[in-house]
């Protein structure tokens, strides 16, 4: 089952495509871990797509679909994928197809309105020490601004600041929310309520996967 994520930035994709992955036994896949892994393997391709970021520039849709399309010839992905941050564009989904001879099986889209995300992602808090994450409201430190784990100052990163995810939501809106239209003509759009409880999410997601 080849399945693609949607949703805008901080809808919860991320996370529902790992429970995903570990309940269909398929791997979940990120051309962000694509890219380090061929860059730190020094593949001719990780060495071009190197190249790019090194100059700070994107790297070339065919480029990003011949990386992901090596990844998933190998053996862990004989059942599927799901494929976590790609495409973002309409360029990128007509790659891909081209590139898989088709299309994909299902494209899930997690839908949470603009609201809701930029009350979520202000919520959380990060420590810069260890690492360790926390939600104001969903996941609270034990003592109030201080990390459980190492006992760090916690921080509102910049990614997470309402006018940076804001910014994040606009190009969202622009590029990649056209992807819904463009898998519902195909028929394989599956819509679910992101906004309630993760577990009753994804629920619903193995419902609609069957």
């Amino acid at each position: 089952m080849k399945i693609i994520m949607l949703g805008a930035p901080g809808a919860g994709k991320g996370t529902q495509a790992k429970r995903i992955a570990e309940t269909y036994g398929i791997p979940h896949i990120s051309t962000g871990d694509i890219f380090r892994a061929n860059i730190k393997a020094g593949t001719e391709l990780g060495q071009k797509a190197k190249a790019y970021m090194d100059a700070g520039q994107l790297v070339p849709d065919e480029l990003t679909v011949g990386l992901l399309m090596d990844r998933v010839a190998k053996e862990d992905c004989v059942n599927g994928y799901v494929l976590d941050g790609f495409p973002r564009t309409i360029h990128q989904a007509e790659c891909l197809d081209e590139a898989l001879e088709g299309h994909v099986d299902c494209a899930m889209n997690v839908d949470v309105p603009d609201g809701v995300i930029v009350e979520r992602m202000g919520g959380r808090r990060a420590c810069l020490t260890c690492g360790a994450t926390y939600h104001l409201a969903y996941i609270p430190p034990k003592v109030a601004g201080k990390c459980d784990v190492c006992g760090a100052d916690l921080v509102l990163r910049d990614d997470d600041k309402p006018e940076t995810v804001l910014k994040r939501l606009s190009v969202y809106h622009e590029q990649t929310q056209p992807l819904i239209e463009y898998y519902e003509k195909q028929g394989v759009l599956k819509t679910v309520d992101g906004t309630r409880p993760m577990n009753e999410v994804f629920e619903e997601i193995k419902t609609l996967l069957g």
